[in-house]
């Protein structure tokens, strides 16, 4: 709270063991060496200090007095130093936090059965859940699983108020029908007034959640227990609440999504005091898209937020006077921030660079604060980064990026490939990816070293609405467009070799992978000599057993059941009678945004057509591959799989390969 010192959560791979831990780490914003305050946990995360930063709180699974917590639960420690305390003993666990103003309690979020309204009743519930020997679930939901897992079955996410001296636990939520939302938007999701008298969420008003559902602001006065709705026109969307210094106005985040459903979020000042009034709008001919969560400068003269623009994001200050947005600190990509006593704190990457924390006082140029990755970075080598601009379909100007190989000559010929982002509403940019990391893929340890080209398609986020909506109804048509425009201005470079392009991408870029291989003639007469296809769209029919099946006809401007032409007209699948260019197929078996049904059916489909194919499938990873060994073999196959067609053979470079490589 004086802005002297930080906290944050570091985590710290071990491959032999397959593991990953996490510990907190306090930064000094004043000089001096990050010193480890926890060590006991292994997913010590979330800290938060005390409004008198005499306390840290964090959730953690831990084992303390002889006692294993089987689910996350809130500990205090002491910023000096000293072991960790458990305060919290709640069955269904700690999701996320926020302390009360009065530091005596914590309000938090957990998952409940909704019908018992006592921590003790909670508590010998989830003892019966977790003893039960049937392993099926059962619902009526609509909303029922989310990205890697299902929702905890015949629970609901409330609010709670935990009294830190007793460990006394009330359900503010118990007796009514209020949830938070079911995706869990963590504490940006919620605010608590300065005066604790107050607690503003976001809220799904509908009778039935569904993911996509337009969220209302919801204002819980904590003595008379009353809900007053603070937004009521559902053609908004409305979430990341945040009170104001003074607690007179909640800044919020929202999106006119009654207009257009992919509309840019704005920043929207809420008035408490007056729920009947609407909402006004700060800076609406701002062309960018706020993301929470949203902080206020301690005069209330202004909110920081971050948002992206052109690959880059950055943090954003926008003055409320003046109704103007400016940068407050330049990305990279901002992926955090917090603010006190007039200390910025920002935690960045770059393409250059992972995760970096500063801390700005004022005016005074940002000062580092940290140090954690320079050891592992000081003996890498990574080659230069670079944008560039072409014009693409509709004779836009498109943005692509290139990182280059540091073994890069400019008078040889180097393999190109395609890293294609997902999203669509995303963007490659200026960050520092761990899952696909540019300098990875681009230098080899063994095979010839790639330029590596990022196309920011149409539908890209930071490039303004009209060009991130102009692709619903029909996808692959614009973004294909742009990545041959993409793959026409790198074969008018000297350097590139024609013969050695390739196309990968994951998720939707997955989906345009599949997409190019049914549009693209093969190589030679097409232009790309393999591809490598992550987590990709296949079918868009059977892709409506995703979790964000109410989404997908809004993108596609169609139902199956109503419209199915025009559904197929932008599924891979319809054309895979085209599809012959050699392709290894990714997917994890946990993968609920993209089940892996995709996956296979891609696979099989190649493998029934004589294409030459391989297939990568995890049965314990998701959208995204974690686990330290995987993430390693995912790499030795990626880069095997290009090396093996084009790439280099016992007899040299440029050989044509049949089969994929050995495991």
């Amino acid at each position: 709270p004086d802005g002297s010192r930080a906290v944050c959560s570091v985590t710290s791979f071990d491959v032999d063991n397959n593991s990953a831990s996490t510990a907190l780490w306090l930064l000094s914003t004043l000089g001096g060496a990050p010193r480890q305050l926890t060590r006991c946990g292994s997913k010590d995360g979330q800290p938060a200090w005390s409004p008198t930063g005499d306390r840290i709180a964090f959730i953690a699974k831990r084992e303390q007095a002889s006692k294993k917590d089987d689910s996350a639960q809130l500990y205090l420690i002491a910023p000096d130093g000293g072991e960790a305390t458990r305060i919290s003993d709640f069955g269904p666990g700690i999701e996320s936090f926020k302390w009360m103003p009065d530091g005596k309690r914590i309000v938090f979020t957990a998952w409940v059965w909704p019908a018992l309204k006592t921590a003790a009743a909670q508590n010998r519930q989830h003892k019966a859940w977790r003893d039960r020997k049937e392993s099926g679930y059962a619902t009526g939901e609509s909303f029922y699983r989310f990205w890697d897992h299902n929702l905890p079955m015949g629970r609901v996410l409330h609010l709670l108020l935990l009294d830190v001296a007793s460990g006394r636990i009330t359900d503010l939520f118990a007796g009514t029908r209020h949830e938070l939302p079911r995706v869990d938007e963590g504490s940006a999701g919620y605010d608590v007034r300065p005066d604790g008298r107050c607690i503003a969420f976001a809220h799904d008003p509908q009778a039935e959640p569904r993911l996509g559902s337009p969220l209302a602001v919801v204002e819980l006065d904590l003595k008379t227990r009353r809900f007053t709705a603070l937004t009521h026109d559902a053609a908004w969307d409305c979430g990341g609440p945040r009170y104001s210094p003074d607690g007179r106005q909640i800044a919020a985040v929202a999106a006119h999504v009654g207009s257009v459903h992919t509309a840019n979020a704005h920043l929207v000042l809420l008035d408490a005091s007056k729920p009947r009034r609407p909402h006004r709008v700060l800076g609406a001919e701002w062309p960018g898209s706020v993301d929470a969560p949203l902080r206020w400068a301690a005069d209330g003269s202004a909110i920081y937020f971050s948002a992206e623009e052109r690959g880059r994001c950055h943090l954003w200050r926008h003055d409320i006077a003046s109704d103007s947005t400016e940068v407050a600190q330049a990305g990279g990509w901002v992926q955090g921030f917090d603010i006190a006593a007039g200390v910025l704190v920002v935690a960045a990457d770059s393409a250059l660079h992972p995760v970096r924390l500063h801390a700005r006082r004022g005016a005074a140029p940002a000062q580092r604060v940290e140090s954690f990755n320079d050891r592992l970075l000081a003996g890498v080598q990574l080659g230069e980064v670079k944008e560039t601009t072409l014009r693409g379909a509709l004779g836009d100007e498109v943005q692509m990026w290139l990182t280059f190989p540091p073994s890069f000559k400019p008078g040889r010929k180097h393999p190109v490939t395609h890293l294609i982002h997902g999203g669509p509403h995303a963007a490659a940019g200026d960050t520092f990816g761990y899952r696909w990391n540019a300098h990875v893929l681009a230098a080899r340890a063994a095979g010839p070293a790639h330029v590596i080209a990022q196309v920011n398609f149409h539908g890209s986020s930071g490039f303004g609405h009209a060009f991130k909506h102009s692709l619903i109804g029909r996808q692959g048509e614009l973004e294909l467009q742009d990545i041959e425009a993409g793959t026409d201005w790198l074969l008018a470079q000297p350097w590139a070799d024609p013969q050695r392009v390739y196309a990968t991408g994951g998720s939707y870029g997955g989906f345009l992978v599949a997409w190019i291989n049914g549009h693209v003639p093969a190589w030679p007469e097409g232009r790309y000599r393999a591809t490598v296809c992550h987590a990709g769209v296949f079918d868009r029919v059977a892709t409506f057993s995703a979790d964000s099946y109410p989404l997908r006809p809004k993108d596609l401007a169609a139902n199956f059941w109503d419209d199915l032409p025009r559904v197929l007209a932008q599924s891979p699948a319809t054309f895979a009678g085209a599809m012959n260019t050699p392709t290894l197929v990714i997917h994890g078996a946990l993968d609920y945004r993209v089940p892996d049904c995709n996956g296979l059916a891609h696979y099989n489909t190649l493998k029934a057509r004589g294409v030459d194919a391989r297939l990568l499938w995890f049965a314990d990873e998701n959208h995204w591959v974690l686990k330290p060994q995987n993430s390693l073999l995912w790499y030795r196959e990626f880069m095997a799989w290009l090396d093996a067609h084009g790439g280099v053979t016992r007899k040299g470079v440029g050989k044509s390969a049949r089969r994929g490589p050995a495991p």
